[in-house]
């Protein structure tokens, strides 16, 4: 009996016991823990330094000297191109051209945004609206340039339909610089709406159906929906594409320099940047002027997203 007690006394200690702690984990087994990751970083990181960071060391060193991306010399100049890209009326004039850009990009925002909104409610052949919405922005860019400088030129599609419709013109529609840059701006918006109305499309049908109900039963209509829930559930989205058309208006290439090659006052600024690499030899100044693209676009995107937070949402 008395060693039944001890033997049931030893169980009950030995079960109230602190279970032992955890012997440490050998040196070597620390090292590779730590080790391991940067193992499989060592392949992209030196992908991502050889063809972005480096890139970009040597085309801000190359835009302060006078290189010709030729000659095996070049000299230190200083900030000389970048006082010539803001004192040379002919090289800062790519920013006002830029203007039309961003102002054709608020347009196709806010048509984005007004299709989707539409279309993500049961419309009929909503469907068949989506697919032609989004169907320009799947033809290559060189095409749609080819397509609407036809489109565009004298006698050409444009004027054949405005005469079926009793108004006949004989005006140059990429002739002058207002209207050729309001041109370009306008096929731009034709083709990359499509990429906005599907980020939006994506970003309100991801919004729970439960919180339309409950809208309808307290009688708000369309706009309050689109107000209170639709417009606060997609600030992410509509952020991300105003950063998006911002840095586009700045970079259009593909469309106007086929189009009209830069001419009657539609050089953009890549395209100015090119012909300043590789018409004149001119790197380092092409370089400065990628710089300065690069350094807008930076600034924007800080601005943009100091001044709207991504802030969480939390609508239920």
């Amino acid at each position: 009996m008395t060693d039944t007690t001890e033997k049931a006394a030893a169980f009950r200690a030995t079960a109230g016991a602190a279970p032992a702690a955890p012997a440490p984990a050998p040196p070597r087994a620390r090292v590779l823990r730590t080790v391991t990751p940067w193992l499989f970083l060592i392949a992209p990181l030196a992908l991502l330094i050889t063809f972005t960071y480096a890139p970009i060391a040597n085309m801000v060193a190359y835009s302060f000297t006078d290189w010709d991306g030729v000659s095996p010399e070049l000299h230190y100049t200083g900030v000389v191109n970048y006082a010539e890209i803001f004192t040379r009326e002919d090289l800062f004039q790519v920013f006002f051209v830029s203007g039309y850009y961003l102002a054709a990009s608020v347009v196709q925002i806010v048509a984005a945004l007004y299709f989707a909104t539409v279309l993500s409610f049961n419309v009929r052949f909503r469907n068949f609206f989506k697919g032609v919405l989004f169907f320009p922005y799947l033809i290559n860019g060189v095409a749609i340039g080819f397509v609407f400088l036809y489109f565009f030129q004298d006698g050409g599609t444009l004027d054949s339909l405005l005469s079926l419709l009793g108004h006949h013109t004989d005006h140059a529609w990429l002739g002058t610089s207002t209207s050729a840059n309001t041109s370009l701006a306008g096929v731009s918006v034709w083709r990359y709406m499509g990429l906005n109305f599907v980020l939006f499309l994506g970003a309100i049908q991801s919004i729970p159906g439960e919180l339309y109900e409950a809208a309808e039963l307290d009688g708000a209509n369309r706009w309050h929906q689109f107000r209170h829930i639709i417009a606060p559930s997609i600030k992410p989205v509509i952020s991300l594409t105003v950063i998006l058309s911002i840095s586009g208006s700045l970079s259009v290439f593909e469309i106007p320099y086929i189009m009209t090659g830069g001419a009657t006052g539609t050089e953009t600024f890549v395209i100015q940047t090119i012909k300043l690499a590789f018409q004149f030899n001119k790197t380092g100044l092409a370089s400065a002027a990628a710089v300065v693209l690069l350094l807008i676009i930076l600034a924007v995107t800080w601005l943009q997203r100091r001044l709207v937070p991504d802030d969480k949402v939390d609508l239920v």
